[in-house]
């Protein structure tokens, strides 16, 4: 009885030190492509994504010639140092997760979760563990681009803030493609956004009731802007003092699906 408690435990241990890691097997290529344009990807955000942030996945199917077109595009070219900028590449790397999550979720339509597609042991077999995307040769998981690419090689905390995971309570799908000329710009619009979001976080003066995200992930937090509260204090939209009690609220895994709301 003790072993069969121990090993899920021991599992879930190995699964959390790999999680909060941000320096863990950093994935990085030489490759020769050059930056590619994200017109297709943002035609479809505006067409299909609520203001919300809730996404119409029956849109997406109807229009799957072209989301297919999109994420062939994203396979052609691997973003690479030498004739990508650092906001180049972090802008498709964004786009990549976000669009490779919308096609994954629409070939196995409809689901109550996106957790429904593959269930499994967290960084060994789950959905976010699916080999399905190529780029340039190279194959990739939805993990490897955030926890391999996306969180230690940019260091950008606010990215928490752009990528989507296909949930309730995941910061809402953006409803335009992400550009290397406004990255800046749109990742600091999209943590304010967030923390504005009354469905996702609560915030007032007295107290900050804010999404799991913050404490999945509190070291990138932290070495953003110290901590948590400060990094609340430097976007939120009310006042954030010393005093204010932070707590946060349990993760909606459901669907973002438009329909189903």
């Amino acid at each position: 009885m003790r072993n069969t408690i121990l090993f899920p435990l021991a599992l879930f241990t190995i699964a959390l030190v790999w999680f909060t890691c941000t320096n863990c097997r950093t994935i990085r290529r030489s490759t020769d492509s050059r930056p590619i344009t994200h017109e297709i990807w943002d035609g479809l955000l505006k067409k299909h994504v609520a203001a919300d942030g809730f996404v119409d996945y029956k849109g997406f199917i109807r229009d799957s010639a072209a989301l297919n077109a999109y994420t062939k595009l994203l396979s052609s070219a691997h973003p690479n140092d030498k004739n990508w900028s650092r906001n180049e590449q972090m802008a498709y790397w964004i786009n990549a997760y976000n669009a490779f999550t919308v096609q994954l979720v629409t070939r196995h339509y409809p689901v109550e979760s996106i957790k429904d597609i593959k269930r499994g042991v967290p960084f060994v077999n789950t959905v976010w563990d699916l080999k399905f995307i190529k780029i340039e040769g190279y194959t990739y998981d939805l993990n490897n681009i955030e926890h391999n690419i996306l969180r230690p090689v940019f260091k950008d905390a606010r990215v928490h803030c752009a990528v989507n995971c296909a949930s309730y309570s995941c910061p809402p799908l953006r409803a335009e493609a992400y550009t290397a000329v406004r990255l800046d710009e749109q990742l600091t619009d999209g943590v304010r956004n967030f923390l504005k979001d009354t469905l996702r976080n609560k915030i007032t003066t007295e107290r900050a009731e804010i999404s799991e995200i913050f404490k999945w992930f509190k070291g990138d937090f932290e070495e953003s802007e110290g901590s948590v509260r400060a990094f609340l204090k430097k976007y939120a939209s009310v006042n954030i003092t010393d005093q204010t009690d932070i707590s946060y609220i349990d993760y909606n895994w459901s669907l973002n699906d438009r329909s189903s709301k």
